[in-house]
C-alpha cells in the first residue's frame, strides 16, 4: 500500500497525529478548528499591526524620496529666476554711468531725450527687459524705452514709488509691485545716477516674470516666491499670487499694502496647509492634494524672497503605501502557507516537497517581477539626472556667448574681404584645369602636369584663407598657454587682408626675431587685435595716406604690442568714457567691441590701454605676460 493511501485510509501520520487532506478546514477536527480560531484571533491585532506598520514606513520612505527630489530641483528653480533678475540688474548699474544719460539729466531740454529714449528702447529689445526708464531728481520721467506709444511713462511722477525714494537714498533698490500703467505685477530695478554736484536722478528697468513663471509650469512642480510677511509674489500658480500663507494682522496688511502699493489688496491666505513634516496639503485649479515641499532664502539676489517648490506626493506615496501593505500581506499569507504546508503535509514527503517548490517558484517570479521594476525606475532616475546634467551644461554654455557673438560679428564683417580672397583662387582653378582639360585633349602631359600642380598650390592657399577663418570663429577654450605673438598678428592680418587692400592701407610692421612668446589663448589674443585693426580701418576711411604701424616691445616680465593709425585721433569726449559700455564714434556701432577686448585682456592677465601721448592718429598698446 503506497503512502498516500495509508493517510486516506487511516488518517494518521508517522508521528501519530491526526492529519486532515490540504485546504479542507472543514474536515479538521473540532479542536484543531477552534485553537485555529482562537490562534488567529491573537495574532490577527498584531498582522494587522505589521501591515500598517510596513505601509507606514514605506510612506515614509517615500516622502523622504520626493524630498530628496524636490531638493534637487529647487536649485534649478532658484538659478532660473536668479539668472533672470541679475542679467536685468546690470542695465541701471551700467545706465547710471552712462555719460548721456548724466549730460541729459544735468542739461534737460537739449534735445538729447529722444535720442536717450532709441537707446534705451533697443536696450529693452536686446535684453528682453519690460520697460527701462530714467527719472529725474524730482520724480517725473524724461525717458523711456515705451516713450511715443500710449503707455508711455514720459512725464509721469513716480515719486511715491519706494524704488525710487530708496535708491535716491541708498544708491539702489528693489520693488515688486503692479504696474501704474500696464496692471502688471513686476520686479523694478533701480539704481542712482550720481554727479560731481549730487544724485541727478534713477534709472529703473521693470523685469516681468512670466517667462520664469512658465518655466515653472513648465516643470510639472509648484513654485513661488513670498517676502519677509509671506504674501506670495511670482508663483507658477496665477490665482496665488498676492495671497498670504499666513493670516496678516491689520498692522503687516498695512505695511504690505504700502510696499506692494496695493491699496484694496485683501491678502487672502492661499489654499495651503501643513499635514505635518514637508507634507502640505494644497489647491490649484479647484483641487486639493498632497505635496512634498522645500524652501530656501533667494538671499542678496532678490533681499527678503524665499523660494518654495511643491512636489506632488498622494499618488507616489499612496503607491508605496499599497504595495508594501500588499508585500507584507503576502509574507504573511505566504507564511502562513508555508506553516499550514509544514503542519499538514508533514507524512507526504513528496506533496510537501512539490508545495515548497511551487512556493519557491512563485517567489522568485514576484522578486523577479519586482527586480524589472526597480530596473525602470533606476533607469527612469538616470534618465531626470541626465536631463538635469544637460539644462547645467546648457547653463555654463551661456557664459561663453558674448565673447563668441564678437567674434561672429567680426566675421560678418570680414566676410566680403574674405570672399573676394577666395574668389580669385577659384578663378584661377577654372583657368587652369579648362588648359588641363585642352592640353590632355593635344596630348601634352608635362603641360597638363603643370597646370595640375599649379591647382594643388592655388587650392592650398584656399585652404590657409578658410583654416584661418574656421580657427578664429571656432569657440575659445579659456586655456591660456604659451603662444607666439607674431604669429597671432599674423593670423589677424590674415582675416582682414581683404579689407586691408580694399581701403589701400599700409601695414607697416616691426617684426622680432626670434618672436616673443607671450601666455594668452591664440583666438582670444587674435579676437583683440582684429577689434583694433578694425576700428583703425574704420578711421581710416577716405583719408588720403592711410598707415597702420604694428610694434612689438619686450622686457623682462612682459611684452607690448602696439597698433596704430594716422587717422584723426578721438574726440576728448570719448576719451574720456573710451572703455564705458555704449561708448562709440560710429554711426552704427554699439560701443561694446573696446570692453570685450579690455576684459579680454584683464582675463588673460594682462591690460589693453589708450595711449595718449600721440599728436596724431590714434594707438592702443596690449601689455601681457612674457611666457618662461
Amino acid at each position: 500500500m503506497s503512502l498516500e493511501n495509508a493517510v486516506a485510509n487511516d488518517g494518521i501520520s508517522e508521528g501519530g497525529l491526526h492529519k486532515a487532506p490540504f485546504n479542507f478546514p472543514g474536515r479538521l477536527g473540532t479542536g484543531r478548528f477552534l485553537w485555529l480560531v482562537v490562534l488567529f484571533a491573537l495574532l490577527g491585532p498584531g498582522l494587522g499591526f505589521f501591515v500598517f506598520a510596513a505601509g507606514r514606513i514605506a510612506g515614509t520612505k517615500a516622502e523622504s524620496d520626493l524630498r530628496d527630489r524636490a531638493l534637487a530641483a529647487r536649485p534649478l528653480a532658484a538659478d532660473t529666476l536668479k539668472g533672470d533678475v541679475e542679467k536685468q540688474r546690470l542695465i541701471p548699474r551700467v545706465l547710471a554711468r552712462d555719460g548721456a544719460v548724466q549730460e541729459m539729466l544735468r542739461s534737460p531740454g537739449t534735445g538729447g531725450e529722444a535720442a536717450l529714449d532709441e537707446k534705451l528702447r533697443a536696450i529693452a529689445r536686446d535684453a528682453a527687459s519690460s520697460v527701462i526708464y530714467v527719472i529725474n531728481s524730482e520724480g517725473t520721467t524724461v525717458a523711456a524705452s515705451n516713450a511715443g506709444e500710449p503707455t508711455s511713462f514720459v512725464g509721469r511722477d513716480y515719486r511715491f514709488r519706494h524704488y525710487f525714494v530708496e535708491a535716491m537714498a541708498s544708491g539702489m533698490a528693489t520693488q515688486y509691485a503692479l504696474g501704474t500703467v500696464s496692471k502688471r505685477p513686476g520686479l523694478f530695478l533701480s539704481s542712482r545716477i550720481d554727479g560731481p554736484e549730487g544724485p541727478l536722478g534713477v534709472v529703473v528697468v521693470k523685469v516681468e516674470l512670466d517667462r520664469v513663471e512658465s518655466s515653472w509650469r513648465e516643470s510639472g512642480f509648484v513654485v513661488f516666491t513670498s517676502d519677509e510677511r509671506g504674501v506670495v509674489l511670482s508663483t507658477s500658480v496665477p490665482q496665488w499670487r498676492f495671497g498670504t500663507l499666513s493670516p496678516l494682522s491689520k498692522k503687516e496688511a498695512k505695511i504690505a499694502r504700502d510696499h506692494l502699493q496695493l491699496p484694496g489688496a485683501a491678502f487672502e491666505p492661499v489654499p495651503l496647509s501643513h499635514r505635518g513634516g514637508n507634507l502640505v496639503t494644497a489647491s490649484t485649479a479647484d483641487k486639493a492634494a498632497g505635496f512634498v515641499t522645500v524652501s530656501q532664502d533667494l538671499g542678496k539676489v532678490v533681499p527678503g524672497w524665499r523660494l518654495s517648490l511643491l512636489i506632488p506626493a498622494d499618488a507616489e506615496i499612496s503607491a508605496a503605501m499599497m504595495t508594501a501593505r500588499a508585500t507584507a500581506l503576502l509574507a504573511l499569507v505566504l507564511v502562513a502557507f508555508a506553516v499550514s504546508v509544514i503542519v499538514r503535509r508533514r507524512r507526504a514527503i513528496r506533496q510537501r516537497q512539490d508545495a515548497l517548490a511551487h512556493m519557491n517558484a512563485e517567489l522568485e517570479h514576484r522578486v523577479n517581477l519586482r527586480t524589472a521594476e526597480l530596473r525602470r525606475s533606476n533607469e527612469a532616475l538616470a534618465a531626470q539626472i541626465a536631463e538635469r546634467e544637460n539644462a547645467e551644461a546648457k547653463v555654463r554654455r551661456l557664459c561663453e556667448e558674448l565673447s563668441q557673438a564678437n567674434r561672429l560679428s567680426i566675421l560678418g564683417q570680414i566676410a566680403a574681404g574674405v570672399a573676394h580672397e577666395i574668389n580669385q583662387p577659384v578663378n584661377a582653378i577654372r583657368t587652369y584645369a579648362e588648359n588641363a582639360s585642352r592640353l590632355l585633349q593635344g596630348d601634352r602631359p608635362r603641360e597638363t602636369a603643370g597646370n595640375l600642380k599649379s591647382i594643388i598650390a592655388i587650392t592650398g592657399r584656399i585652404g590657409a584663407i578658410t583654416e584661418t577663418l574656421r580657427s578664429f570663429s571656432r569657440r575659445a577654450t579659456g586655456s591660456v598657454g604659451p603662444i607666439s605673438a607674431e604669429e597671432a598678428i599674423d593670423g589677424a592680418l590674415s582675416l582682414l587682408s581683404g579689407r586691408i587692400r580694399e581701403c589701400g592701407v599700409t601695414i607697416e610692421r616691426q617684426r622680432t626675431d626670434p618672436s616673443p612668446t607671450v601666455m594668452a589663448s591664440f583666438v582670444r589674443l587674435e579676437q583683440i587685435l582684429v577689434n583694433l585693426l578694425q576700428n583703425s580701418l574704420d578711421a581710416l576711411k577716405g583719408l588720403p595716406e592711410p598707415r597702420i604701424e604694428i610694434a612689438l616691445a619686450k622686457n623682462k616680465e612682459t611684452v607690448t604690442i602696439s597698433v596704430r593709425d594716422n587717422g584723426a585721433g578721438l574726440a576728448p569726449e570719448i576719451r574720456k568714457s573710451l572703455f564705458m559700455p555704449f561708448t562709440t564714434s560710429k554711426e552704427k556701432g554699439l560701443g561694446l567691441g573696446l570692453l570685450i577686448s579690455e576684459e579680454i585682456a584683464r582675463e588673460l592677465g594682462g591690460s589693453l590701454r589708450l595711449d595718449t601721448s600721440h599728436e596724431r592718429g590714434t594707438s592702443f598698446t596690449i601689455e601681457l605676460r612674457r611666457a618662461e
